[in-house]
């Protein structure tokens, strides 16, 4: 069980505990089945046939071919592969890429070391939930543009984007589509071809996987370099040695994440609502940031006159976990680039709570509780008394 006594975990979208069923399915790789899977005899062809399976699990569930499923380290190398890959394939086509401003920082980062090496990223603005407009993609692309990158939800506020419709655009227009899917296994439908994505990163730990193995699907056809040389593996393009138990872990959680898709996303998405009813009734001036179209786990909420950062430790203490903003964004106090794409005031501080398979009734209430009680400590300051004086509403 992931949470203590009197400790309530909501930060899934940071990072999931590993399912069982997973862990059991991984066990005889660190043992009895070691081989390496690139070798040939019998401990090797063990270890090969279980990455074969793997990797026929994840193409299942995205309803893709088995020879298009990439193994990696998990979402940020997925994430620069489909990126520096497409860039380094087709330069010769053109050096323009479009993405958005709310990306993950696996790929704002990325785009912006090729933008220091000569290439041009056009980014596109959100509306105050977060969304990008069609219409604003569409008038982006260029003849020189060679890769549109667009996530599939938002990792910080769970803003469903419109994949699809952007990607039959860029299509119509011989342009490539990556999508950043990290945060939707297990939450939303993954077919590549109703998404018509060239690319689509995962990572197995945000689904009840292990930690440090991810995969890249990749449309057949499609025009990739390589970033990470050595031997052989994964059909020539991207050398190291296989992480096999890994790589079982990802395959049987995704196939198990799917397979509960439907029912838990009702599920959450009932407890979600009751949270967010809750402290939108009880507590002053806090608001949902993003918009109805969200993750059925996800709820980021901010409070005026309350340092997210803070109001995060606070509940730590009193055993709620929580984030400010995305788990990689953590270590630093800079305002997050996604809640300033929104246009969310510097006087909010935002906490995201993310449900998952563990989380109950009894939770969520237990951290509504400990919300109302927490901000109404930290609001008992000069400032706020100051600003509340002055009658500002919401």
């Amino acid at each position: 069980m992931e949470k203590g006594e009197n400790r309530v975990y909501l930060d899934y979208a940071a990072t999931t505990p590993l399912d069982e069923a997973v862990l059991d399915a991984m066990m005889p790789y660190f043992r009895e089945d070691f081989g390496n899977a690139s070798s040939q005899h019998a401990f090797g062809r063990r270890a090969v046939a279980a990455v074969d399976e793997a990797r026929e699990k994840t193409a299942k569930v995205l309803g893709a071919r088995s020879n298009e499923i990439y193994f990696t380290s998990g979402g940020t190398e997925s994430d620069n592969w489909a990126i520096r890959g497409v860039a380094k394939a087709m330069r010769g086509k053109g050096k323009h890429i479009i993405s958005t401003a709310v990306e993950h920082h696996a790929v704002l980062h990325t785009l912006r070391d090729l933008e220091a090496e000569g290439y041009e990223v056009t980014y596109l603005p959100v509306d105050d939930c977060g969304r990008v407009s069609v219409e604003d993609a569409v008038a982006a692309m260029r003849e020189d543009t060679i890769l549109l990158s667009v996530m599939l939800a938002n990792n910080e506020i769970g803003t469903i984007e419109p994949v699809g419709e952007i990607a039959r655009a860029a299509k119509e227009r011989g342009i490539l589509v990556h999508t950043d899917a990290v945060q939707a296994v297990g939450l939303l439908p993954l077919a590549i071809d109703d998404l018509c994505v060239d690319l689509m990163s995962l990572s197995a730990h945000k689904f009840y996987g292990p930690k440090g193995v991810g995969a890249l699907y990749v449309r057949k056809g499609t025009k990739l370099g390589k970033i990470l040389t050595g031997g052989a593996q994964e059909r020539t393009m991207r050398g190291g040695t296989y992480n096999t138990a890994g790589i079982v872990g990802l395959g049987k959680a995704i196939e198990l994440a799917e397979a509960r898709r439907t029912e838990e996303v009702k599920r959450l998405t009932a407890l979600r609502d009751h949270f967010v009813s809750r402290v939108l009734s009880e507590i002053e001036f806090a608001k949902l940031n993003g918009g109805k179209d969200r993750l059925a786990n996800n709820a980021n909420i901010a409070f005026r006159y309350i340092e997210g950062a803070d109001l995060v430790s606070a509940l730590d203490r009193a055993g709620i976990a929580a984030s400010a903003g995305s788990a990689c964004a953590s270590g630093t106090l800079e305002p997050s680039h996604v809640l300033q794409a929104i246009g969310v005031s510097s006087e909010y501080g935002a906490v995201r709570f993310s449900l998952g398979k563990y989380t109950t009734k009894e939770d969520v209430d237990h951290a509504a509780d400990i919300l109302f009680r927490e901000t109404e400590r930290l609001r008992k300051t000069d400032l706020f008394a100051r600003r509340s004086a002055e009658k500002v509403t919401v």
